[in-house]
This record gives structure tokens, sequence and C-alpha cells, in this order.
């Protein structure tokens, strides 16, 4: 079924749900405000993109998604492909990709492939999830204790560890103290007030102990100038055969991913409201959003999980809470652009520290060694090791294929309505 939910939903409204919507909207969107940021600076791209992906993506996929609560934008899950294909191919070749990836979303969506979720193995989702959030951690160290590394120092894990450790010596104590503040801030404020959009408040107050004594840290404004107040006009990128084809694999990496995840995230979100998303409006709105996002100059989007969750804790009911947390989105970044270049970015780095802890879900980790099948456990691990110290398209591909291939010979194909555990 590829009708949307809004279309189910919006006539059952009433004054109080959609305050309601309303209020869920702009916590989530204090939440996504600096997450956005910091993601696409952690991807390699300009600090604005991850607002135009959370402003443009985030109303598409509530408007268009099959599920109630779903909340899209930039996610961590795409910092190491984004960074990899930026890298490689600049910025209009990321671009090209995302625009293909929502194609291909959306021809996924018409041919019903999100009846196919249940077919990935969970120890490969487990694992390169496990693997990227080691990858996101990695990268962000170097802000968070305020080393400078080289330029054009690699990301691989294997590369970027000893030029870490090779450029020690430009360790700064009082960037180390504000990444430090904001993750034990973050870490406080969600422990004594759930449902406060604590991240932005505890990266907004470290970074006002930066900029009110002129403290010597960098920020987002002395990094990358100011944020634009408004959205870009739209724009194709340079699409020829041959870009269209060295482009191909990161496309199907980014759809893969951007499906997976917002399939997962609604899965969730539907034990959380006693829900039932529909699965392949869902990949049709996620490729929709993916176009509408390239085409604003915008970074790949997908269902974020706990963008999602923050939505359905403060309230939220209806996919009008999400088009009310892109509509704040747009709102802040038309009247409060200056402000943001006063975060610091130690403080983002600490932001992004969190996010990765919370995206490996340490809870779950005795459970991974301890329980289920031996080959299970190898086969996390497989993936892991591969998406860290190899290739995510290397990992994806081995994983998936292994996994198939244990679970056709074991014929252990999981019933119709299975879910996996919350995340």
């Amino acid at each position: 079924m590829l009708t949307p939910k809004i279309i189910t939903t919006l006539p059952q409204s009433t004054p109080k749900s959609v305050l309601a919507d309303l209020v869920a909207g702009v916590t989530v969107a204090m939440v996504a405000l600096p997450l956005s940021l910091a993601i696409a600076i952690a991807s390699g791209a300009a600090p604005e993109t991850g607002l135009v992906t959370a402003i443009v993506a985030g109303f598409l996929i509530s408007a268009l998604g099959g599920s109630r609560v779903q909340i899209g934008g930039p996610t961590g899950a795409f910092i190491v492909v984004v960074h990899g294909v930026i890298a490689t191919h600049g910025f209009d070749g990321l671009v090209l990709a995302t625009l293909m990836a929502g194609v291909i979303l959306v021809i996924g969506g018409l041919l019903k492939a999100g009846n196919l979720m249940r077919l990935v193995p969970e120890p490969v989702i487990n694992g390169f999830t496990i693997g990227i959030a080691a990858i996101i951690a990695l990268s962000q160290l170097p802000d968070a204790m305020g080393i400078t590394l080289p330029a054009g120092t690699p990301a691989d894990a294997l590369e970027r560890i000893p030029a870490i450790w090779e450029a020690r010596a430009s360790f700064d104590w009082p960037s180390f103290a504000i990444g430090l503040g904001a993750i034990l801030g973050i870490i406080a404020l969600r422990r004594l007030f759930p449902r406060f959009p604590g991240l932005i408040v505890a990266v907004g107050v470290v970074s006002a102990a930066v900029a009110i004594p002129s403290l010597p840290v960098d920020t987002l404004g002395s990094r990358f100038g100011m944020l634009p107040d408004r959205l870009p006009l739209p724009r194709l990128p340079e699409i020829t055969l041959a870009r269209l084809i060295d482009l191909l694999p990161s496309a199907l990496i980014i759809a893969f991913l951007a499906g997976i995840e917002s399939l997962l995230s609604a899965m969730v979100a539907d034990r959380m409201v006693a829900g039932n998303h529909r699965p392949n409006a869902e990949i049709m709105a996620q490729g929709v959003a993916n176009v509408g996002s390239a085409l604003m100059g915008g970074l790949p989007a997908t269902g974020a999980i706990a963008r999602t969750a923050t939505n359905v804790r403060a309230g939220g009911r209806t996919p009008l809470a999400g088009i009310f947390h892109a509509l704040v989105i747009l709102a802040v970044m038309m009247l409060a652009a200056p402000l943001a270049g006063y975060l610091a970015m130690p403080a983002l780095a600490g932001l992004l520290l969190v996010t990765a802890w919370n995206m490996s879900e340490p809870q779950h980790w005795r459970g991974y060694l301890t329980t289920g099948r031996v080959s299970d456990r190898l086969l996390l691990l497989l993936t892991m090791t591969l998406t860290v110290l190899a290739d995510l398209t290397v990992a994806i591909g081995v994983g998936v294929a292994l996994g198939l291939a244990l679970r056709l010979a074991r014929r252990d194909v999981p019933p119709a309505d299975w879910t996996p555990p919350d995340r």
C-alpha cells in the first residue's frame, strides 16, 4: 500500500492533537538542529547542508511516508559513505549519487521492496551499525580534544589512528574541557529530564562558555563562516553516463542504508505507538525525500530512530509533528542563523561522540556475544570489522551474502511479522 499515513490520520485530527503534534515538532526540532549541523560537518560537507536536509527531506518523509510518527533527516549512518563520496567525487558527485539513490528507492517502493526488509540478517545490521559508530567516534576525537591533523589526513581507521597519535602535541585543554562538558551535559540532562531537548541546551551552554570570555576554541563561524538564512534554489548536478556508472555503487549503498534505517525506525515507532506502518509507502517517501534533498543541495536522508523516539515521547502522534519539526528548523534558519556561528566545534564533536555511543547500543553487546548461534556472532564481528577496516560497500555486500547463505542453509527465513529488537 502506497497511501501516505497523513491521508488517513489527518481527518481524525482535533485541535488538541494538532497542538500536541506542534509541541512535539518544536521539541524534536531542537534535537535535530545541532545534530544536523554536526552530521554535515562530520561528513565533510558544509554545515548548512545538514539543515537543508532536515527541512526538505524531513518535510517530505512526514508528508508522504507510511509511518505516523517517523522523523526524517540526515543521520549518523550516512557519515562514512558521504565522506567517502565527497572525498572521491566532490560534493556535486554526492548530490548526483543521492539523486540516483532517491530514484532507486522510488522504484523500490513501486516494486514493493519494503516487504523484503525482513530478509536482511539482523547480525549484519548490528555489525555495520557498530562499525559505523566506531568510525564516527574516531572521526570526532580530534575536534573533541582540539588536535589539529594535517590537511588531507585519510579517514581510514588504519591511517587516522597513527595520524592522531603523531599530532598529539597539538592537544588543547580548553577544547577538551568544552567537548567533555558537552558530553556530560547531554548525559545529565537526558537522565534528569528525558523529555527535555537537552542536546541543544548542553551544546548551547558550553558554546556560551566559549563565546562570552572569547576563549581560543574553534567555533562553527570561525571555521565555516556565517550560515545562510534561506534555502538555496533547486538545481541539477552535472549528469553524464560516465558519472552515472561511476557513482552507481555509492547510490546503491545510500539507497540500501536509507531503506534499512527508515524501516527499522518505523518498526520501533510502531511498538511505541501501537501502530502499523506501510513499508512500501515509507520506501517511496524516502526516495522522493532524497530526490528533493539532492535537488536542493542537501545530504542523503532517512528515518532517524532517535529523533522519531523523541517525537513519540514528546507527544507526537501524526505526521503533522514531523512537518512542524521541518518548519521550525526553517524558521530558526531564517531568523537565527548568525547565532549558530557561536557553536563550539568541540561541543558538536562531543554531541556526535554521544550519538556514536548510542548507535552502538552497548546495552546489547553482552547479548550479541553470549546468545544465539555462533555463526551469527561471527557474522556480526565480520561485518563490523570490514566496516571499520575495509569499506562499507564491502562490509554490506559480504555480510548480506553470507547471512542469506547461512539462512538458506538452515532454512531460517523469519516470519512475516518479524521485527528487530528496539534500537
